[in-house]
């Protein structure tokens, strides 16, 4: 019988450090065995994020849809100012996981959690939150390109508008920094009036992002972005990611292990509802503390 990995601290690290750096898992897929069986596992959170101020502070999450248990006490720090990327084989919660942070899974019956987020100190699942409060201080942006069918100008400034804005000359500031922020302004600013629907996919996706952060959020949330776009738009929508980042704190799931290499600042692995491995993307790529994170980068693995 195959006994699950014990995970001890390096030698060295401090007995209390806020982010324990453990030795790599001798036997190969043992991480992945431990989790298969329910047995209890702890992160492997690279000691570089306990140095960076969280704009996210995830705190023992659990999720259930119904009786189906979808996230195991997730533990994470997302970096203000930087790029986050949560990467993992299908099903293993990425999506869930951004999903809860704006509470979009509230929406689904039957689903409850367990645990909390803290957005810059402030309980997202504390009682008494208003969420359509809270969703107005996160932006969202989803695989497809979702514009509302009215025109380039009203899709930047809804956020404003539903908050009552009414000065023109705000909405008109407001919309051309957006554009401008979502490089998407000189190809649009003769057209405002026109329908955004006929725009093309990654216009489309980043108009979505001008709309998201015409909103001034605390964090933008990006769901596989780029999953319905050629590479062309692709490109387009990672040399944004990169041009928003230190202004926006951005945590964004991938399926694309080269985007997630390109974009991201730091990355964070998951495997069956579990945070296992998260620290620099750089590390996680080039030296990962466990085999099964190497494995799963390197393509041997999902």
């Amino acid at each position: 019988m195959q006994h699950p990995p014990v995970l001890t601290p390096e030698p060295g690290a401090p007995s209390q450090a806020p982010a324990t750096v453990y030795k790599r898992a001798a036997a190969r897929g043992a991480v992945f065995q431990a989790i298969q069986s329910g047995a209890s596992f702890a992160t492997v959170t690279h000691a570089a994020v306990a140095g960076e101020e969280a704009v996210l502070d995830i705190r023992g999450f659990d999720l259930w849809y119904g009786a189906s248990r979808a996230l195991w006490s997730v533990a994470m720090r997302v970096p203000r100012g930087k790029v986050t990327a949560l990467i993992g084989p299908s099903g293993c919660g990425k999506s869930t996981l951004l999903r809860s942070v704006n509470r979009l899974n509230d929406l689904i019956d039957g689903v409850r959690v367990d645990g909390d987020m803290l957005l810059n100190g402030d309980s997202i699942y504390g009682s008494g939150v208003d969420v359509i409060e809270l969703r107005k201080r996160i932006g969202m942006v989803f695989q497809k390109p979702n514009p509302f069918p009215m025109s380039i100008f009203e899709n930047v400034v809804y956020s404003l508008r539903i908050d009552g804005e009414r000065d023109r000359r705000v909405l008109e500031e407001v919309c051309e920094q957006s554009l401008v922020g979502a490089g998407l302004w000189e190809e649009v600013k003769d057209r405002l009036q026109d329908s955004a629907l006929r725009l093309s996919g990654g216009q489309q996706q980043r108009l979505c992002i001008a709309r998201a952060i015409a909103a001034e959020p605390e964090v933008l949330l990006l769901d596989e972005p780029c999953s319905a776009l050629d590479p062309i738009a692709t490109g387009r929508i990672e040399d944004l990611i990169e041009e928003l980042k230190g202004s926006y704190s951005i945590l964004i799931v991938t399926h694309n292990m080269q985007q997630a290499s390109r974009t991201s600042d730091y990355t964070a692995f998951m495997y069956l509802g579990r945070l296992v491995e998260y620290g620099p993307t750089r590390d996680i790529f080039l030296n990962p503390q466990l085999a099964e994170t190497e494995d799963y980068v390197s393509g041997r693995f999902g």
